[in-house]
This record gives C-alpha cells, structure tokens and sequence, in this order.
C-alpha cells in the first residue's frame, strides 16, 4: 500500500509583480516549474492547452485541475502580464486600439484590423523604441525596455479571447465565431532590436500544440538591422520580412531613419538580396509616403533603379496623420503618381489601405498622445 503524497501548503499570495508569469514559459520550463507542486506531469499539457488553445486568463476557469492546485497556482503566478487602460474604436467599426499597461507601469498598444477574410493583429516588440525615426510617434520617447516573450503572446492572446468568446465585449463589428488569422510585428517597438524574446513569443504563437498560427501568417517589419536579418535568414519559421525603407538613398533616409548611419542602404540592400537567395522568399518594402519630403517623383525612380532586381514587394503607406507633427501624409495624386513609376518599372507595388485614421492607429500615437508628446522636424535635403 503507497502512502499518499502529502497535500502541498498554499503559497503565501504574492503581488502581481512577484508572481511568476507563465506565459514567459516555454513547454518544458512550465513542466519544470510546475514540479514544486508535486503534481503529475499531465498536468502541465492540461495548461498549456487552458492557456493556448482555451485562451484562460485566470486558473479559476481551469475547471479540470484540482481546486487546490488552482489556488497555488493563483497565488504564485499569474496569466495576465499587462491589462488593458484604453481602448478606441474606428468609426467604421473594422479597427480597434487598445492600450495596455504592464506590471511596471509601462504601456504598450497593440491593434485589431478587421478586413473580409482576415483578423490582423498589429503587436508590439518593445515599450517605447530605440531606433529614433523622425516620423514616428513611439521613437519620441525613447525606448524603456524590450518585452518579455510572455507580453508579446499576450497581446494575441488577449485579442484571440475577445474574438472567440461571444459572451466577451468586442466593439467592432465582427461576425461571430471568428479567430487571429494574421499578425504583424509593427507596433511598438523594433522586433530585431528584441530578438530572443520575439523569436521565443514566435515559437509558441506558430506551435501546433499551442496557438497554432501558421508562420507564413505573419509579418516582422524592421528598420533595418543588418546582422539581425542575416541572422534571421537562417530561422526555420517561415515569417515574412518586412524592411521599413522609407528613403532610396542615404542623405534622405540618414534624417528620416537613423540607424541608416550604421547600415547604409547599399548595405542594407545587400543583407535583403542574401536573405531572399537563402530562404527563397519575396521581401517587403515598406515606405511611408511623407508629403514634400520623400514623395517625388526622382524619389520614385531612385527606388525602383534600386530594388529592379530584388525579389521583392512595395507597400507603400500614406502616413497616419498626428494633430500637432509637421510629418503629413502624401496627397492621393502624389500616391498614385509615386505607385505608377514604380509599377512600370516592374516593381510590383500596391498602396496600404489606411485604417483608423481617426483614432490615431499609427504605432504610438495612442500612447505618445496621453504623454503629450510633440514631434519635430528636421529634415534638412529634399527632392
């Protein structure tokens, strides 16, 4: 006859900040983890999959895990690293932003984008962002610290329950039941600049036996940090890459994306033309048209001289107003204009249809706006 394990005590409750968050654990960690509670190991599939397949947000709602467990769990970790302090509805009801504030106090905004056949989450990578590119409201303030790989999934985690789950308030106007279907890492933040914990928020947003998103069905978007790119040249998720261009050559692109002193474009174009030979896919260009400063039409043709024999694609962005930015959008006609030369040199180009403009939907607009945070211009050669 065996004895019995003894029951273990329960944990004294700790603060949300003292808490362990498990949504920083891969498999096999939150096995590890879970050992100090002497339960069988099964247990530990039957969260995974609470977390990731049934989107839980507390362990009350672990309805086939032992009550005591639960309350262990409840008081020495936690599910929810960030809560949400705001949220703005488009008019048209197809975007959303919310902004979400982290245990230390730090915010973040992540946004729901609606279209026929997708529900495409924007993310962020970091709180606040080191690269300081002229035009961008998050870039103002500097960057306070990357994410935890845990505060990345649980932006998609957040939106994926709220999309599910009929009985939870969603103001968009969505047909139910609906589900994540794309993602892309263009929110705050430079996703290269944090790279362990994206690429470890990755691996557990595509795995199978977690959320489960095809990685096809998701978009990382740099400035252009060359080593990084090399390096992501030679990772077996098949994310697509997205390179925020915004200038064709280095006088211009210098003032509007700084890190281009370091990596030039030639360079940059280089590390582009390596990533495609190796991993056999197109590559994205994105290039926010800016009115008077990066919209001519010599600008155009620079571009497509550059990229002719690129696998690539061009998105270009008419900017996300900001009230108080001298960075204004391009006009419709200077769009179009910029798009055709493009186009008839063999480009393949298409225009980003501009969601939530009213509500600020730019990356860090949200934010920057509660901080008061005006931006500045001081681009000094234009075309």
């Amino acid at each position: 006859m065996t004895t019995p394990k003894a029951v273990q005590p329960l944990p004294e409750q700790r603060t949300h900040a003292e808490r362990v968050a498990l949504l920083d654990f891969d498999f096999a960690q939150l096995s590890q983890w879970l050992a100090q509670f002497q339960t069988p190991q099964f247990r530990a599939r039957q969260i995974w999959e609470w977390i990731y397949r049934r989107y839980a947000e507390d362990f009350a709602a672990m309805s086939d895990l032992p009550r005591t467990l639960r309350e262990q769990l409840a008081a020495t970790a936690t599910l929810t690293p960030l809560a949400p302090v705001a949220q703005i509805v488009s008019s048209d009801r197809d975007t959303v932003k919310v902004l979400f504030q982290l245990a230390d106090g730090q915010t973040i905004e992540a946004v729901l984008m609606l279209y026929d056949q997708r529900r495409t989450l924007c993310i962020s990578s970091q709180a606040g962002c080191a690269m300081g590119c002229a035009f961008c409201a998050t870039a103002q303030g500097g960057l306070a610290r990357n994410l935890t790989s845990g505060e990345i999934v649980a932006q998609v985690l957040y939106f994926a329950r709220h999309l599910a789950d009929p009985t939870l308030p969603l103001p968009c106007s969505v047909e139910r039941p609906t589900q994540v279907t794309n993602l892309v890492l263009m929110g705050m933040g430079e996703p290269l600049h944090n790279y362990a914990n994206v690429w470890a928020a990755l691996h557990r947003l595509t795995a199978p036996d977690a959320f489960g998103l095809g990685a096809r069905h998701i978009t990382l978007s740099t400035v252009g940090l060359v080593p990084q790119i090399e390096r992501m040249a030679d990772e077996k998720l098949q994310v697509g890459l997205a390179v925020s261009l915004h200038a064709p050559n280095d006088l211009l692109r210098t003032q509007l994306v700084p890190v281009n002193k370091g990596y030039p474009v030639t360079t940059l174009l280089e590390a582009v033309r390596r990533y495609v030979a190796k991993t056999r896919r197109r590559v994205t260009f994105e290039y926010a048209l800016m009115a008077g400063i990066n919209d001519s039409p010599e600008l155009a043709q620079e571009m497509a001289a550059r990229l002719h024999d690129i696998l690539c694609h061009v998105n270009l962005i008419p900017l996300n107003p900001v009230a108080d930015s001298p960075f204004q959008p391009s006009s419709d006609a200077a769009t179009a204009h910029f798009a055709q030369i493009l186009q008839n040199a063999g480009i393949p180009t298409t225009i980003r249809l501009r969601r939530g403009i009213e509500i600020n939907a730019g990356c860090g607009q949200l934010r920057r706006a509660a901080a008061h945070q005006p931006l500045s211009l001081e681009i000094e050669a234009r075309h």
